[in-house]
């Protein structure tokens, strides 16, 4: 059985809200910006290729949204 939230979390029911971010990622400075986000509170969920350029890759992070 999964715990209930913080009370800082913001929820619909017992729901946890959530906000996203996708991020271009560089290759040469992929654990930069990864851990960048990391630091802000982000969490990657998955990395992607591009809808362009399949070289390009895209990350797509998640985090709680704040109360």
């Amino acid at each position: 059985m999964r715990a209930r939230p913080p009370a800082a979390t913001t929820t619909v029911g017992d729901m946890t809200k959530w906000e996203y971010a996708t991020v271009p990622l560089l290759v040469h400075a992929t654990k930069q910006i990864l851990d960048t986000w990391g630091e802000d509170g982000w969490e990657l969920v998955q990395v992607v290729p591009g809808p362009n350029n399949p070289e390009q890759l895209v990350a797509y992070l998640k985090r709680e949204k704040s109360a």
